[in-house]
């Protein structure tokens, strides 16, 4: 048998004191495969099996097995298994990954904006015709490897993809030569949770941005509670979820306790509901996933007319993405088995080199296609995280072994390690910094304080010229598509965004930035401050920017105020300064 693994991360459903279910999986003493339609429900039998005489069951079935339970249910051709399960006499400790690896990938789009626009419409129009009311569209992101990919690549980039994405319902299977190669699964949505005759089902509708500011996050969450649209949106999925569920419930036992409750997830807000059912005697693991797969959360309302617009619309199979992951295990005695399983959303799969993820999102009568482009761009925030290995970054000056404003430089990176899951050493890091004070007692120095995506801090300094007495800024020739991401709100070495812009006409000194709504946002060393209507203002950190240490200290001493500037106010400004905390505050001129 070809290497088989797997390592399970599972939140606990029921919440309260309950411990995550953490475990890893070595060499299985079976794998059940199911390659057609047929033999997917007599393979659930086989598990369940399997489970009660005390086995631990790990696997998964794709999207494209939905029609092993309902015919009506349409779906692409599939391009793997339509369910995988390896049997297990026991589950062994979760181990911390302890390799030195590191994944790099690259990932492009395969629904690129017109073609999204243009599916936009169709589901319109049949909202509109009263064919359906929500469509689950989605489109895969293709990835490769940056480079040979060193041994131990995957389990890296699901560690990284952990950091990103921490808490949910994490998953690493290694299937070998025996399924759909290694699948890297940190969702955050629950599918269901059976035990005891109870079953909770727990769909997540409804996204928001996260805010640049704790209130700006706050207001976020608020929004997106009050949302009309993404209230519809989540309450469409419960109706179909408490049918779907009441297939297999007893009378009058469906209930909906907990209805838009708001999850803070690192990149988005997300909007979930639990559904919860006593189910009756007798009632199977097959007769689970016939009466709920999919789940109703990644096919839209009503589910046989959504699925058949997904199979329209969409270019082919999701595989795995938007199917199942989980576990089945022994219950307590007496109690039959216990069945937790995901829904694989925020879910890479790697096969032949190569890699896959799928995005998406609920289409509705209220959807703007704008907004719901930037949805899909903040969903893939996670990804984008964890597919290039980045370090926390602040830039002190150093002038004759004092370094400038460095409480107000940690209190930054401090919140950066919180934001990115990094763990956070105050003391360490400021030895770090003494260390290198110590050892440049005399000049001018430019330095660079790092942190890892494993907390250790490192710092090196560079001789620094003085600051010159005045520079000159060029306008961007195009927007920032990306002023509203972590990486610009939060200081690090991925620094792609703003080395795109990077001042090439000679003896200027930096770019000014603006967002895609026209708004000035700052430069990519530093702020921005525009004199205008005759006091100097700096752009407010919701328009996309850096909060700098140095615009920090000017709005605090009153030097600054916030104001948005657009670029058809330029003509009125009458001064311009670039700021930071490393070079202050330098006039400057627009060429």
């Amino acid at each position: 048998m070809t290497h088989i693994s797997a390592r399970i991360d599972f939140s606990s459903p029921q919440g309260g004191a309950t411990p995550r279910l953490r475990h890893a999986f070595g060499t299985p003493r079976a794998v059940l495969v199911a390659h057609e339609l047929a033999d997917v429900r007599p393979l659930l039998d086989a598990v369940q099996a399997a489970a009660e005489k005390g086995s631990w069951c790990v696997g998964y079935l794709r999207y494209e097995a939905a029609p092993a339970f309902d015919a009506a249910l349409a779906v692409h051709a599939p391009d793997g298994p339509l369910a995988w399960f390896a049997v297990h006499d026991d589950a062994l400790p979760w181990l911390e990954d302890a390799s030195a690896a590191t994944a790099r990938v690259q990932w492009a789009e395969t629904c690129p904006r017109p073609a999204f626009g243009a599916a936009m419409d169709q589901i319109q129009r049949a909202i509109a015709d009263g064919e359906l009311y929500q469509v689950n569209f989605t489109a895969q992101l293709e990835g490769e490897w940056a480079g040979k990919p060193e041994e131990g690549a995957a389990q890296a980039l699901f560690a990284a993809l952990q950091r990103a994405q921490p808490g949910g319902y994490a998953a690493f299977i290694d299937t070998g030569d025996t399924g759909d190669g290694q699948l890297l699964s940190v969702s955050p949505e629950l599918f269901f949770d059976w035990q005891d005759g109870q079953i909770l089902a727990r769909p997540m509708k409804g996204t928001a941005a996260r805010g640049a500011t704790p209130e700006m996050d706050a207001a976020q969450a608020a929004a997106l509670r009050a949302s009309p649209k993404e209230r519809a949106e989540n309450v469409m999925i419960v109706d179909l979820l408490r049918n779907d569920i009441s297939r297999i419930a007893e009378p009058f036992s469906v209930q909906v306790p907990a209805l838009f409750h708001t999850e803070a997830l690192p990149t988005v807000w997300q909007m979930t509901s639990d559904v919860r059912a006593r189910t009756r005697t007798g009632t199977t693991l097959a007769d689970v996933f016939a009466a709920l797969f999919p789940c109703g959360s990644i096919t839209g309302a009503p589910k046989v007319r959504a699925m058949q617009m997904i199979r329209d619309l969409e270019a082919g199979p999701r595989g795995v993405y938007c199917g199942a992951i989980g576990v089945v295990r022994p219950g307590e005695p007496g109690q039959g088995i216990r069945a937790t399983f995901n829904v694989p959303i925020r879910t890479v799969t790697v096969q032949a080199g190569g890699l896959r993820c799928g995005i998406g999102s609920g289409i509705t009568s209220g959807a703007v296609p704008d907004a719901e482009w930037q949805e899909w761009r903040n969903k893939q925030q996670f990804l984008a995280r964890a597919s290039m290995p980045f370090d926390l970054l602040e830039t002190l000056a150093l002038e004759d072994g004092q370094l400038r404003h460095a409480a107000d430089h940690l209190q930054r990176l401090a919140g950066a390690a919180a934001h990115f899951g990094i763990p956070w050493d105050a003391a360490a890091v400021q030895h770090c910094l003494n260390q290198l004070a110590q050892a440049h007692p005399q000049g001018l120095w430019r330095v660079r304080l790092l942190q890892g995506a494993q907390g250790k801090p490192r710092a090196e300094a560079f001789a620094m010229d003085a600051s010159p007495a005045q520079v000159q800024l060029q306008l961007a020739d195009r927007p920032l598509m990306d002023a509203h991401g972590e990486f610009v709100r939060f200081k690090t070495t991925r620094r792609a965004h703003y080395d795109a812009f990077t001042p090439t006409g000679p003896g200027v000194f930096d770019t000014v930035l603006y967002n895609a709504e026209g708004e000035i946002t700052e430069c990519t060393r530093g702020n921005v401050a525009m004199q205008l209507d005759g006091r100097w203002v700096t752009p407010p950190l919701a328009c996309g920017l850096l909060p700098g240490v140095g615009r920090a200290l000017a709005l605090r001493d009153g030097r600054l105020t916030e104001a948005v500037v657009r670029l058809d106010d330029l003509p009125r400004v009458q001064g311009w300064a670039f700021v930071n905390s490393l070079r202050g505050w330098l006039a400057a001129q627009i060429v």
